[in-house]
């Protein structure tokens, strides 16, 4: 494994070449986190400043597709104290043994596509045309996906097409509404295209609409993979990343872990348990809270939060 002082990370950062600071307090302790991009608002802007506010330690933050940022940390080129993942499923297929023992879920979401309502595809959508439908009759590149080979939103995306061309007797659609869809290489910026009116929609997470003010049209619960009730569907459809990683569909997990190679381990345990205490701003903000936190092997008891079962 790889380990790094801080101060090297630090002289990093100032170089422009690694992780974003979203706080610097002075003197102290930080905590480096590299998180998925559907968190960035909820972190930078919201849990972040809380964390420094309560226990003066700096909170640093960046924000990538998960599959990035697994890519990252195993590949030695970001080494932060906390990885946060939008695929619980992912960070214990690419970091346990070699980078972490343990992990804690904290929240769910659901997918779906928001919208620009001015459009004639936002038009349609909020009339109640059906969002394949929607979809189907749209120009190519009205629609954004993010990147499925770095980000579990765009293999979720993929996952959900695929899903609904069997539900609804739609043959061919998942591949063609893949085709026709501008995959965005940067989570974070899925709906700037949006927000810009480069685009007329994009597919994303509940809280990533609510964070740009834009409508949301839910997907059914049978491929918003919001509902544990239908694991059983959501595993019929899977995707192959380029690199030959194959996610298989699932209920959205977040988790959070503090790496072994961590500068700060203490500060990363107490972010950790922080992040899956503040259930109330994580609903406030379009997350599903209800089934969480709940953690999977040793966790350290300064990570511990109060759970509600194993993970």
């Amino acid at each position: 494994m790889h380990s790094r002082s801080r101060r090297s990370v630090l002289a990093a950062l100032s170089a422009g070449g690694g992780l974003g600071v979203a706080g610097c307090l002075g003197g102290g302790d930080a905590v480096s986190v590299l998180a998925a991009g559907s968190l960035a608002s909820v972190l930078g802007d919201r849990l972040g400043p809380r964390f420094e506010a309560d226990t003066g330690i700096a909170f640093h933050g960046a924000y990538y597709g998960t599959n990035a940022v697994m890519r990252m940390v195993t590949d030695g080129r970001k080494y932060p104290d906390v990885v946060v993942s939008a695929d619980a499923g992912l960070l214990r297929d690419r970091l346990y043994e070699t980078h972490t023992t343990w992990d804690v879920a904290f929240a769910s979401n659901a997918v779906g596509i928001a919208y620009a309502p001015d459009t004639r595809f936002g038009e349609r959508l909020g009339a109640g045309t059906p969002w394949y439908a929607v979809v189907r009759d749209a120009d190519a590149g009205d629609l954004a996906i993010s990147d499925p080979d770095l980000d579990p939103l765009g293999y979720r995306a993929v996952h959900a097409f695929r899903l609904a061309e069997r539900a609804h007797g739609l043959d061919g659609f998942a591949d063609a509404a893949v085709d026709a869809a501008y995959r965005e290489p940067h989570e974070p910026q899925l709906l700037a295209g949006v927000a810009s009116g480069k685009r007329a929609a994009a597919v994303v997470y509940r809280n990533m609409a609510a964070d740009h003010g834009l409508p949301f049209h839910p997907f059914p619960e049978a491929y918003s993979f919001s509902n544990p009730a239908y694991a059983d569907r959501y595993r019929e459809v899977s995707y192959t990343t380029d690199e030959g990683y194959t996610a298989t569909g699932a209920p959205i997990v977040y988790n959070a872990t503090v790496l072994e190679t961590a500068d700060s381990p203490a500060a990363g345990r107490r972010f950790v348990r922080a992040l899956a205490s503040a259930g109330d701003a994580l609903r406030a903000n379009g997350f599903e809270t209800e089934r969480f936190p709940r953690t999977r092997g040793a966790v350290p008891p300064a990570a511990r939060p109060t759970e509600r079962g194993d993970a």
